[in-house]
């Protein structure tokens, strides 16, 4: 069962200091540690002009800038080397659309296969770039750990240009220049942009530079156009949206509600969203699964082509094309988790603390989205295995397995995987779900390591981390007035979560599930004054609470508060995120 904890109040002092704000934003704010008025003005009003930093602060960028510059003067082959998921894909599109607004022709998109090559740079890729021609690599969203491949690119010939936002390893690659803000000796003040964010940085850079000036007239402030690309990557890509993050964020998401891109209008259509209403909500459900799905199921640089691709009729074949996979996506995943389900039905006696199952045929890509449907479920830490098509140039290296893992339960499955780390080739993520590698003469140790590990974090005594409630309320104060005070706070993401609200003593007056499989919960309730309040909870039915649900129970309900657009109608409505007993 989760742990929640109800926030206490602002004192009187930080009142004070958030005075000019209504007390219910007051508590808001509070709730996101902003407690100085001059603060929360930052965080309400975002502000590009102010709030962008700027982009010669990276570390190397005058070195990336100044390469680029020569080899767009001499007309050389540029390749850009993007990762393929719903961060690299739109920086490649971001890359993409600056060479076309200067008119230069003399470069090449290279977005490698999920499954067949894996992540990050290739010798293959390497010496198809070689083949073509090409002399300035530069990497999106990859390449911080490529030492062995930027050395080999560095053996043909080619300059590297690494651009990157993950952690740097231990030793660089000995890249032509790096720009990346987290490497060491970086002074950049946000540290946490995405992939797509850092490769809009090196436009912005070049935009502002004499040299570029001289030779290439773009209109001032045109970067902002790229900004729907870096939106949505940055939504997608879960990185904190606090600081600049949070300026691309919500630019982001006003240039996404106008943007001319023809793939990216279709989708919509073909989902039956109104683009000019677009939320951080349906960019995480709706657009980022489909982006994702290319490189899942297909091929990555489908989604890039439906992104980028200014004719009408193929960005929109594109765009249907990704919901065409996407949905054939679903059904694999509904498929191989009607199979772990059969397979755990049949271990039910003796399951251990951590379920770890795999499958030689299963594809990595996949498994994270498999193992989400049953951590919660059960309760406990999920680690699921697969093996990729993923070559490896090393013929001594062994046989490699890769997997993803989610939390059940209290576990942290990094601190559970650093405790099990010899049974790993290399592992990553964070606190609620993960990635691993693991060879497959060792496969057969990983679910006695990791539960023998479990065994260590409990003996360790780690408190369960609660939840937080961010007000209690009651069912009247569901009004239009309280949602003007949540929307103030969006974009919502990582560091910036939805307001949690826990609505007290409210009585269920209808209960049905609806949708084509009946598989989302309404629940209604009414207030004082006999309106309705509907409160949703998709994927969602009755047992999936500790509470059993029934007309004319009166509940506790946990959830947040929002504005739905469903076929374009503004209603106010609930999110149900949890039931608890009513604690009168």
């Amino acid at each position: 069962m989760k742990k929640y904890a109800t926030r206490e109040k602002p004192s009187d002092k930080i009142r004070e200091n958030l005075k000019a704000f209504h007390p219910t934003l007051q508590e808001l704010l509070y709730a996101r540690g902003v407690i100085e008025h001059s603060d929360a003005e930052l965080f309400l009003g975002p502000d590009f002009a102010r709030d962008i930093h700027n982009p010669y602060l990276l570390k190397d960028m005058d070195k990336a800038v100044a390469r680029i510059l020569r080899a767009l003067e001499a007309g050389e082959r540029i390749g850009v080397f993007s990762d393929y998921d719903a961060d690299g894909i739109p920086g490649a599109v971001v890359m993409s659309d600056f060479f076309e607004k200067i008119e230069y022709a003399n470069f090449e998109i290279y977005i490698p296969h999920r499954n067949d090559e894996g992540y990050g740079m290739s010798h293959d890729a390497t010496d198809l770039f070689k083949k073509n021609g090409v002399t300035l690599v530069i990497t999106i969203d990859c390449g911080i750990a490529d030492v062995g491949e930027v050395e080999y690119a560095n053996s043909l010939g080619l300059d590297v240009i690494v651009t990157d936002h993950h952690l740097p390893h231990e030793v660089l690659p000995n890249a032509f220049a790096i720009i990346n803000p987290k490497q060491p000796g970086c002074e950049y003040p946000e540290k946490m942009l995405c992939g797509s964010g850092v490769i809009w940085k090196v436009i912005c850079a070049l935009l502002q530079s004499p040299e570029f000036k001289k030779k290439y007239t773009v209109n001032e402030g045109w970067e902002k156009w790229l900004l729907d690309m870096v939106g949505l990557a940055t939504l997608s890509d879960m990185v904190p949206l606090r600081g600049e993050n949070r300026v691309l964020a919500s630019y982001g998401l006003y240039v996404l509600r106008k943007s001319p891109r023809p793939g990216l209008q279709k989708l919509c259509a073909i989902l039956k969203m109104n683009q000019a209403h677009l939320t951080e909500e349906d960019i995480g459900f709706m657009i980022t699964p489909r982006i994702n799905a290319a490189s899942r199921m297909s091929v990555p640089r489908d989604a890039f082509i439906m992104l980028s691709e200014k004719d009408v009729v193929k960005a929109g074949a594109m765009a249907e094309h990704l919901n065409e996979i996407n949905d054939e996506r679903k059904g694999v995943v509904g498929s191989m988790v009607k199979e772990i389900k059969k397979i755990i039905s049949e271990r039910e006696d003796v399951l251990e603390n951590v379920i770890v199952l795999g499958n030689p045929q299963w594809k990595p890509s996949l498994l994270g989205l498999v193992a989400n449907s049953f951590g919660d479920e059960h309760g406990r830490p999920v680690f699921l295995w697969g093996r990729s098509g993923e070559k490896s140039h090393d013929q001594d290296a062994p046989l490699e397995l890769k997997g993803s893992c989610r939390a059940g339960g209290d576990v942290d499955v990094m601190k559970l995987m650093e405790h099990a780390r010899d049974a790993f080739l290399d592992f990553g993520g964070h606190r609620g779900a993960g990635g691993f590698s693991v060879s497959f003469d060792k496969v057969h140790e990983l679910e006695g390591k990791l539960n023998k590990a479990f065994l260590e974090l409990q003996n360790e005594n780690i408190e369960p981390v609660a939840t937080w409630i961010d007000k209690e309320i009651m069912i009247d104060d569901v009004e239009w007035s309280m949602y003007s005070h949540v929307e103030k706070l969006g974009p919502f993401g990582v560091d910036n979560p939805k307001p949690l609200f826990c609505i007290k003593n409210v009585v269920i007056m209808s209960l049905k599930q609806f949708g084509k499989e009946k598989n989302h919960l309404e629940l209604v309730f009414h207030k004082s004054n006999g309106k309705q309040v509907t409160a949703i909870g998709f994927f969602s039915d009755p047992s999936k609470y500790g509470v059993t649900l029934d007309v004319g129970q009166t509940i506790d309900l946990l959830a947040h508060i929002e504005k739905s657009m469903f076929r374009n109608f503004p209603e106010l409505r609930l999110r149900i995120v949890d039931v608890i007993e009513c604690s009168v």
